[in-house]
């Protein structure tokens, strides 16, 4: 976003972020910025953010196991989810503004590493305690994405920015989803435990991959202190009118997000349905085809098309909510609304992360860390509200709340789509 002097009022639009991108395009080929990634290197990231966000997730087909095992009443077992949510927001915070203060490989590794051991400590917890501080841990590491998908936008050149971001972040949702596959499967074969050591396995060989592989040579850092470091993420929000927007809207449409999949296992564990762990996880493969789907939005953003984009996807996400509300009575009309509900998500997070990255190049991981924590908040919102409104007011209830905040969602995005903003 440019800054004009004086107080003459401007109209910004979300889409100068990709004027520079624009820009490029009637530039020399030989003066156009070249990428730092290899061709496979941008799938690697990809990966690597799966496994890691997918730990936050693994909880959520197996909330009837857990409070089965720890006594955790099924009004209040959201708490599961909620932790780690909250613990995730403190990260973004807290440690993805070191990525650009600090050596970002040695950062990543590091943290893929500390989740090993918090992963282990979940795996293995006698009480409800130990399995509340594993999941803090655990929430808290798993930040380890956000620092990735910022060093990607970094690598990655001006005019293929939006891809790679969506490239990365498609591996981002990917995860998410299939974390509840995964996590039903070896449920019903093993355990609810096993679920947290293979995946300790996993992000064990991933940070060694990650070590040989990830540059070691990296653009110059910021001179800031730490502590100046975490005022800038406040700061930002003060300063980029783009930040505030895309904030709010990840907020709502991750509340929505979370709404859907954290209340999901209820009805369907329950009868009528009663489905076993491992076919309550396999819709998550739906919610995969939808955010695949939406992998294009970081080329429409590319291309100065972030507000349509934006707007489409937002009209999706209320119409997902009416198949969905069905799930009791049909589960195809529920992979229907699963397929919507992801492919708008996903459309939205990805314009969002590929306009905000244009805005300040050189703090990407500290605009990382401030859009995030409202992606957290929403994602903690709706996971307390979900179990809370089913537990009263049943699968109705829940699909009616989802309809008002994605409503809501679009009619913020309506308002402030074209507000004169005074330089």
């Amino acid at each position: 976003m440019k800054k004009l002097k004086g107080n003459t009022a401007v109209i910004v639009d979300d889409c100068e972020a990709d004027v520079k991108t624009v820009k490029e395009a009637f530039l020399p080929l030989e003066s156009i910025p070249k990428s730092s990634m290899s061709r496979y290197m941008p799938l690697l990231f990809a990966i690597a953010c799966g496994l890691a966000v997918a730990n936050i997730y693994y909880a959520q087909p197996l909330l009837d196991a857990l409070a089965s095992e720890f006594g955790i009443t099924h009004s209040s077992v959201g708490i599961v989810i909620t932790i780690t949510q909250i613990c995730y927001a403190l990260g973004l915070f807290l440690l993805v503004p070191l990525g650009d203060l600090m050596n970002r490989r040695w950062l990543i590794v590091g943290q893929m590493l500390l989740s090993v051991v918090a992963l282990i400590v979940v795996g293995i917890a006698p009480t409800i305690t130990v399995l509340f501080a594993g999941l803090a841990m655990v929430g808290l590491l798993a930040v380890v994405t956000q620092v990735l998908v910022a060093f990607a936008s970094t690598l990655a050149a001006p005019a293929e920015r939006g891809r790679i971001v969506g490239l990365v972040t498609s591996g981002v949702v990917i995860g998410i989803l299939l974390a509840r596959t995964v996590a039903g499967v070896l449920t019903d074969l093993a355990g609810w435990r096993s679920v947290y050591l293979v995946s300790a396995a996993l992000m064990l060989i991933m940070a060694s991959a990650l070590f040989r592989e990830l540059p070691h040579n990296e653009q110059d850092r910021t001179s800031l202190s730490y502590p100046q470091l975490l005022g800038s993420v406040l700061a930002l929000f003060a300063q980029e009118r783009i930040l505030r927007i895309r904030a709010v809207l990840a907020l709502l449409i991750f509340t929505a997000f979370s709404t859907l999949w954290t209340s999901l296992v209820l009805p369907l564990s329950s009868p009528p349905l009663s489905l076993s762990h491992t076919a309550i996880g396999a819709f998550g493969l739906a919610g995969v085809a939808g955010a695949l789907a939406a992998a294009r939005a970081g080329r429409l953003a590319d291309r100065g098309l972030g507000q349509r984009t934006t707007g489409t996807a937002l009209a999706l996400l209320l119409v997902s909510w009416l198949p969905i509300s069905y799930t009791e009575h049909s589960l195809p009309a529920l992979i229907i609304g699963i397929v919507l509900l992801d492919l708008a998500v996903q459309a939205v997070h990805v314009t969002n992360q590929s306009l905000i990255f244009n805005v300040r190049p050189e703090a990407r991981s500290r605009l990382t860390a401030g859009y995030m924590i409202f992606y957290s908040i929403g994602s903690a919102t709706g996971s307390v509200a979900s179990t809370h409104i089913y537990s009263y007011a049943g699968w109705n209830g829940v699909c009616l709340f989802g309809a008002a905040v994605s409503a809501l969602a679009l009619l913020f995005w309506a308002l402030t789509r074209r507000t004169p903003n005074v330089a």
